[in-house]
């Protein structure tokens, strides 16, 4: 069993090899659910089902951290919850860099869900890398804490003065230096990532978009990471947190794709939380900010960036459907 130590920062906990042994196999096993099961057969995505699949994943994630709660304790609950609602919210703009991706390629959206499956567990393996590595620095070198914090600051003062897309992920070189490296056809062969052409074994486009969308999840990944230590520093709460949150990104995507003119403030609340938990790991060694504190401000600041961004949308609706039609001449 995990056991929280009494710390006033955060939950220390003795972790045995079963539990990791748990956690990763459940992990592995909702993967090969969802891509053997769920998804077997190459198809489009309705609302309906995205909509259905989104609530499920969220109630998956909800779950674990009721089980973390029942085997830690509510403070390694806490930040457990902290650290989902953090990697939950900011992973939202990489959706849409997603959409970007995928409508660039023109990627059918038949196999669009092969190519994020294996993006996601690609993403797996990478965020697994740098919160080890995450934590294994900022429990050695305290002034990690001060570093990490202000790229937070950084980054979040960027999102509010810039484009989070105005850099478009598709262009530029990198995309030729795949396919130099790797010898590549221009013909999609289903949602295969390889194909045999004249006997020759060659990646598909389909290859380059996943290399892409790894890429893209690496750059999301230096933000993520470091907001999420700064609730939690126990790596198995940083990795599940992450790892139930980045699972139900495909079937958010699918509903969400089309959907950014909608969120015309979600940007700003991102920025928002980014400045908090940045803030929050510069002053900690003066100032603890508790853990249900955190959770508190950035599930209102989410539901704010969203309830302000339906508003908004509702308002310019009702305006563009009231304004009077031209005259019959003019029409």
């Amino acid at each position: 069993m995990m056991m929280a130590s009494d710390r006033s920062d955060f939950v220390r906990l003795a972790v045995p090899p079963i539990a990791w042994v748990v956690a990763v196999g459940a992990i592995v096993a909702l993967l090969l659910f969802d891509i053997l099961v769920l998804h077997r057969k190459p198809k489009v995505l309705s609302a309906r089902r995205a909509a259905i699949e989104t609530v499920a994943w969220i109630l998956v994630g909800v779950c674990c951290g009721l089980v973390v709660i029942a085997v830690a304790g509510g403070g390694a609950g806490g930040e457990w919850f902290s650290g989902y609602l953090i990697e939950y919210s900011l992973s939202i703009d990489n959706v849409f860099v997603w959409a970007l991706i995928l409508t660039h390629f023109a990627v059918q959206p038949d196999y669009q869900h092969r190519v994020l499956f294996w993006g996601v567990f690609g993403a797996l393996v990478l965020r697994a890398g740098f919160i080890f590595a995450g934590v294994a620095l900022v429990q050695r070198f305290e002034f990690v804490l001060f570093l990490f914090g202000a790229f937070l600051l950084y980054t979040a003062a960027k999102l509010v003065i810039g484009d989070d897309l105005e850099n478009d992920p598709t262009q530029g070189r990198f995309i030729k230096l795949i396919r130099r490296v790797v010898p590549s056809t221009e013909e999609i062969d289903g949602p295969h990532l390889f194909t045999h052409v004249d006997g020759r074994r060659l990646a598909t486009p389909l290859f380059a978009v996943l290399v892409l969308v790894e890429v893209t999840d690496v750059l999301f990944a230096v933000d993520s990471v470091p907001a999420v230590l700064a609730v939690s520093n126990e790596q198995i709460i940083v990795f599940t947190s992450n790892a139930f949150a980045i699972m139900g990104l495909r079937s958010l995507y699918f509903l969400l794709a089309n959907m950014r003119a909608r969120f015309a403030y979600l940007q700003q609340g991102l920025a928002v939380i980014l400045a908090f938990v940045g803030i929050k790991m510069i002053i900690s060694r003066w100032v603890h900010i508790s853990t249900p504190i955190s959770l508190i401000v950035i599930a209102l600041v989410l539901a704010s960036a969203v309830g302000f961004s339906l508003s908004h949308t509702r308002a310019h609706a009702g305006i563009s459907m009231s304004e009077d039609p031209p005259p019959l001449d003019e029409r």
